[in-house]
């Protein structure tokens, strides 16, 4: 089971995968600001304990860091460190941090970082073709231990191979965005990645098709619930 740990809320739009944010759609829909960033009470999940001493999550566990805004948000810089101090204190978990904010990763990652820590993987989403160009090189000048690439929401073709060839990617996700005012995911889009994935030995992952999603020229309308299910039934994962 993976845990999802939030220890701060909201962020602001970055780059067009941000339009139609499901956490401002969510935050709109109960009078809330997702523009306003706050600590939360569970800025602290990953070291509380019971009252027999023991972690409330025990180890083993995949922690998926901060998914209702970014971790390497700026208005988080005050509280990264202690955070990294978290991360590091629970060795015995596997914490994914997934961002659009992987150009200013360097400049906040811990003093003790060196090639990366063991239990640490991050995932750069790459919505579209630019923004693959403009953040790739970046992520694989990195040092960390264990990356992946996430084109999600997938808006127009995305050109990985050059950046697949490196052998630093373990996997690539693809999904269409859903929601209220979702852009098409074209099949075609989803094939040609999976193609690239392919050709360079890495693993490949569709997750969703999003809510429209045009195949063989057609485009269909697709309920939430089915979503990942046709994706899924699509048979085109490379594991």
């Amino acid at each position: 089971m993976s845990i999802v740990w939030n220890p701060w809320h909201g962020c602001h739009k970055f780059s067009p995968g941000c339009a139609h944010c499901y956490v401002y759609r969510r935050d709109e829909s109960i009078g809330k600001d997702a523009s306003q960033v706050v600590k939360t009470a569970s800025f602290r999940l990953p070291v509380e304990k019971k009252r027999n001493g023991s972690y409330k999550i025990p180890p083993g566990e995949s922690v998926y860091a901060v998914m209702t805004s970014d971790f390497f948000l700026e208005e988080a810089d005050e509280w990264r460190e202690e955070i990294w101090a978290m991360i590091r204190e629970r060795s015995d978990l596997s914490f994914i941090i997934i961002t659009k904010r992987i150009l200013r990763a360097y400049e906040c990652l811990p003093d003790d970082w060196g090639e990366g820590y063991e239990n640490v993987s991050i995932g750069c989403t790459c919505e579209n073709g630019e923004e693959a160009a403009r953040r790739l090189p970046v992520f694989l000048s990195l040092p960390i231990k264990d990356r992946f690439v996430i084109c999600e929401p997938l808006l127009a073709p995305v050109r990985l191979e050059p950046f697949l060839e490196s052998g630093k990617i373990r996997s690539v996700v693809a999904g269409g965005e859903s929601g209220e005012g979702a852009r098409v995911c074209d099949y075609n889009w989803v094939l040609d990645i999976r193609e690239q994935c392919e050709r360079t030995g890495v693993r490949f992952h569709f997750k969703q098709t999003g809510l429209h999603f045009r195949k063989d020229g057609r485009l269909y309308t697709v309920p939430r619930p089915l979503q990942q299910k046709q994706a899924e039934k699509a048979g085109i994962d490379l594991l």
